[in-house]
Order: C-alpha cells, then structure tokens, then sequence
C-alpha cells in the first residue's frame, strides 16, 4: 500500500513524482550515521520501510515499537532536468528534526515535526546517473520541550497517550519547475465586498514575468485577467460580484462555502516569460466570513452553531499517518451522518488532503498543533516556529474557522498564575491574529483562558453522581453566560488570574467521552456502559443537557473513534460504528440551539 494522491490539492502541479514507498532503513541508536557517512552507503541499511509510514506502525512494513532516537532512510531515484529548470524535493512532515542528504551533499536541516518543508535540490544531482536521497530523522523522546502533543516516550501507550511516531510520516515527492516559479499562493476571501484577495510570491523576481489568472464557478469562467510583478511578491484583488455571468447565472443559487454547501472557486494560475508558460499551477478557495458578536459566532454574517467532534486522526495499522486518502473522505463522511458539522483535530497538525477533503464535502475544522509537555525558552521558540509554517501551509482552506494553539495548559502548566507563561498565550493569540484576520483564536483551550476569541469549557464532571448539582447549571433554563463561566467543574478557573469574561461566545469545546467497549480490549472512558441501549441513553442525556443551556453556543464531543486504550469513541478504532449512526443524527438534530437575546 502506498499514498499516490497528489499531497498538496491546493497548490496542484501537473509535473510530479511520487517519491513514496519502498526505502531503505535503519536504526541509529549509537548515532554514529553522520561520522560514518551513511548517506552515501546502502550497506548500513538493514531494513526496508514503506514510506510515509513510521516504523512503530504495522503499514511501515517494520512495526516495532522500541524507542529509537536516530533512524535513517535511504533510496534512490531518477529524474529528467530539462534545460532552465529546477527540482523541488517536498516532505510533508518528518517528525521532529530532519537532515536531508542528496548525492552526498547536505541540503537541508528542517526542525518541526508537524509541517512541511521544500529543497531545491538542482545543483545536488549529477547529470546522467542515478541520485541517492537520504534522510537522518532525530526524534529525541526525553526532550519534553518538543512539541509532541499525544505521542508517549514510552514503548507502550499509556492513559491518555499513543504510540509514538517517529521520522518520515507525510508523504515525500519531487516537482520539475521553471527557474522562475511560483513560489506561495493565498487567497483571502473578502465575504461582504463580494471579493477575493489573490496573494502570489515568486522564488524570484525576473523581468518580464507576468501572471494569468482564470476563475471558475462549476466549471464555468467568472473571470480572468493578469497582473504584472513590480518585487517578488504580488498581491491583488479580484472582485466576483461585478462579474456578469456570475451576476447572471450564480449569485441566486448561494455562492458561499458552509458545511451544509461548501461552495468552491477553481482557479488556474499561469507565469509567462516572453508569451510563454513557464509555471502553472490549479487551486481553489471558498467564499466564508467567521466572525463573533452576541455571545454567539457568525458563519456568513448569520449565527452558526457548531456541532463538533473531537478527532485524534490516528489509525490502528498506521498511527498518525492515514492509510489512504479515502479513509480521511470516509472519517468525514461518517461523522457527516451522526449530524456532526465539524471536528476539532486535537493534538495534531493534519494532512492537507483531510483539508481539502473537508473543503470539497463541507466540514469546519479546528486546527491544532502538537503541544510541548514544559515551558522552557526553547519550547516558546519550536512552538512559534511551528504555527508560523502551519498557517503558511493552512491559510486558504475555507473549512478551518478556528485555531486552537494551547489546549488544557499543557506546555504553560502555571498559567493560571504565572505572568510570563501568560504573556505567551497572550503572545501566541497575537501573533496568530497577525497572521490571519479571517479566523478565530482560543487561547488555552479548555480553561485559565487569557485573551480569546472563543470561551472553550471542557466539563467531563456529567459522568460523576457527585457532580450533579454542579452539572444542572447546563439544564437551568435561567442560565446564563456569566454562570458558566463561574461554575467551574474542575480544579482550574476558566479564566487565568487577572483575566476575565468579556462576552465571548461559549463553547463546551470537551465533553462526554461515554466509555463502550465493543472490542473486547482493555480501556477507558469518562463514564462506561455496557450495551447500545444504555450508550444511546447516555448521549441523550448528555446532549440534552447541552442544548438545553442558553449559555452554549456550541460544542465539541469527546471523540469521534476509540484509540488504542481509549474506548470512548463514537466509532472503533477501525470506524466500525458502535451504535446506529442515524441514532446519533436524531439526538444531535432534535434540538434547535436557543438564541441569545
């Protein structure tokens, strides 16, 4: 089995090859590879690897669970350079630090776990033979100032953490481009003024190099036009309402992206020189505005209320890497049919494909990053560094609404407290915003928020006799924003010292987590039953809890399947259901959210 699917449908070149599959591998544990320069030497792998899948995961080919700090990879293979042109090697994450050796020769170091990286790797080949790739993955276990988010340093998963993933775990492919090519392309939706805004970057600035632009809707041209580069970046706006066909033949039929119609723009980009094609390249965006106001959020400039699953984007035979493009369709689409609107991927940075899957079917999501266990200077920077080429990577796929950079204090465990762990949430909050206008931002998901778009609670208390009295605040009809916010059901306020409440909308961003075990295996869950009849009883009271509060403007279940020792999905390890999913479309859609005066 191996991933073929083009890795970046955004950003979508004709001109590729898949470097996925079969490679040469080894273990390092004496971390003598760079001294022996074994990136020039076949002999010193002993095993074989299937690439993109780590080799604690049984799809690997290897599946062994030790922990090993150092391991490498080692291939080779051939690609035609025509004259005037340049080889772009791409990996979508190699977990945590990568050295990348091309015939040789170092050509890149690459720290972050969690997001892609790009080599121009052109004056590293040798003309007419054969080229070697090797990669040297450094996944230090012991250095809590990772982020590693669910990943245990241990052999053995353990509570609330999962097999570890080490090395190549996204896919890895080559691109032949023109000297001068494109470089980064963004599109932000302008959802009021009717417009896009275009923002293209080069490698390079050449003279005489223009860009083409053709914008569809369902297959027909709305529009087209070039723009010429003054520097290397390029930024224009495009206005979708003035254009007659669209005006003629679209703009009655609800032109915007949402879960319910996830409206898309294809679009083509062309780079000239001297009348000719040089690069090309498709993408797409959608036309979508979030914005809060009332205590409630606002998809489109009408209030949305979210129905979300949290989801931890593991699989049993792969870990955190997905078997096949259709197992991230299939997790949408199954979450679709338990009435579900979105998902918050917890923990984990995702693939692009499960983005662009969630775009095409209509699916918010929640983007997240893997969390450090410590705050130290050094984990500050890795995790900066790391949403800094998230949001590059992430920014133009209409489906994420919300970023999530800290969840349940973890890597700012004295937040509640300490002013210079809250200085970096406040920083983080800050430096997302600056990033990206046209989405939402939770500081510390969970509680001891600071500044937040997002008021996020996680309660699992519901499962507790004795927390009961605690719990009803949900089911009082004369409840109010400011109760919740105030009757706190775990040990820390929802709020960090010196910060309050300032209207936001509120969630219940984790909850429930109803412990059924249908396997057979030992694990846990925040409550348990023992069959469909008393699982199906238990979400109802849950959910009916939930809705009947006039304070929630949303929620966010715990979680869409079971993994590993957890057994508190709605789905198996292996997405079987558990229950009948039209069961669980009726409890999620037989309330109507209340409206917030």
């Amino acid at each position: 089995m191996s991933r073929e699917e083009y890795p970046r449908p955004q950003f979508e070149r004709e001109n590729w090859l898949s470097l996925n599959g079969e490679w040469q591998f080894a273990f390092d544990d004496q971390n003598l590879g760079l001294k022996e320069k074994w990136y020039t030497n076949e002999a010193n792998y002993p095993y074989k690897i299937n690439v993109p899948f780590v080799y604690q995961s049984a799809l690997s080919g290897i599946d062994h669970r030790e922990v090993h700090d150092v391991v490498w990879y080692y291939r080779t293979f051939n690609v035609q350079v025509p004259e005037k042109s340049r080889v772009l090697l791409h990996f979508g994450a190699v977990d945590y630090e990568a050295d990348v050796f091309v015939n040789g020769n170092h050509v890149k170091n690459h720290c972050g776990g969690h997001t892609s990286f790009d080599i121009d790797i052109t004056d590293a080949l040798v003309s007419g033979q054969e080229q070697i790739l090797s990669v040297r993955a450094f996944d230090p276990h012991f250095d809590e100032s990772i982020p590693r988010g669910k990943q245990f340093w241990e052999e053995e998963s353990a509570g609330i953490w999962y097999t570890n993933s080490t090395g190549i775990w996204q896919p890895v492919w080559l691109e032949v481009v023109a000297e001068t090519h494109l470089k980064q392309v963004k599109f932000t939706s302008d959802f009021d003024a009717g417009a896009v805004k275009i923002d293209v970057e080069l490698n390079q600035l050449q003279p005489q190099v223009v860009l083409e632009y053709q914008i569809y809707y369902k297959g027909a041209l709305v529009t087209s036009g070039k723009a010429d580069f003054i520097t290397a970046k390029l930024s224009f706006a495009v206005d979708i309402f003035q254009q007659e066909i669209f005006r003629t033949n679209f703009h009655h039929e609800g032109w915007s992206w949402t879960p319910e119609k996830p409206q898309l723009f294809d679009v083509e980009l062309t780079l000239r020189e001297a009348g000719n094609a040089i690069d090309q390249l498709k993408s797409y965006f959608g036309m979508r505005k979030i914005h809060t106001e009332n205590g409630m959020i606002y998809l489109n400039n009408k209030p949305y209320y979210q129905k979300l699953v949290l989801d931890q984007g593991y699989w049993p035979s792969s870990l955190l890497t997905a078997p096949t493009d259709e197992d991230f369709k299939q997790d949408i689409l199954l979450a679709k049919e338990m009435g579900f609107n979105g998902c918050r991927k917890h923990q984990k940075t995702e693939d692009p494909r499960f983005l662009y899957w969630a775009d095409k079917l209509g699916f918010l999501a929640w983007g997240e990053c893997a969390a450090p266990a410590i705050y130290t200077d050094r984990s500050v920077t890795r995790l900066m560094q790391e949403w800094a080429e998230i949001i590059t990577r992430d920014y133009s796929h209409p489906s994420i609404v919300t970023w999530v950079p800290i969840n349940e204090s973890w890597g700012v465990p004295k937040i509640s407290f300490d002013r210079q762990q809250q200085h970096f949430s406040q920083a983080m909050y800050h430096f997302i915003h600056s990033l990206d206008q046209q989405r939402l931002v939770i500081s510390n998901d969970g509680w001891a928020m600071t500044e937040t778009d997002i008021c996020a609670i996680h309660n699992y208390a519901h499962g507790q006799e004795s927390e009961r009295q605690k719990y009803l605040y949900f089911k009082d009809s004369l409840s109010t924003r400011e109760k919740l916010v105030n009757r706190v059901s775990t040990p820390w306020p929802i709020f960090a010292g010196g910060f309050s409440y300032q209207d936001q909308p509120i969630l219940l961003t984790e909850f429930g987590g109803i412990g059924f075990d249908v396997s057979g295996q030992p694990g846990w869950g925040y409550t348990s039953v023992e069959n469909q009849q008393d699982f199906l009883k238990d979400y109802q009271r849950i959910m009916t809890a939930v809705y009947d509060s006039v304070g929630l403007w949303g929620y966010c279940y715990t979680q869409l399947t079971d993994v590993e020792q957890e057994i508190n999905g709605l789905l198996t390890y292996d997405r079987q259901p558990k229950v009948d999913l039209a069961a669980i479309k009726e409890i999620n859609e037989q309330f109507h959210p209340p409206q917030i005066e």
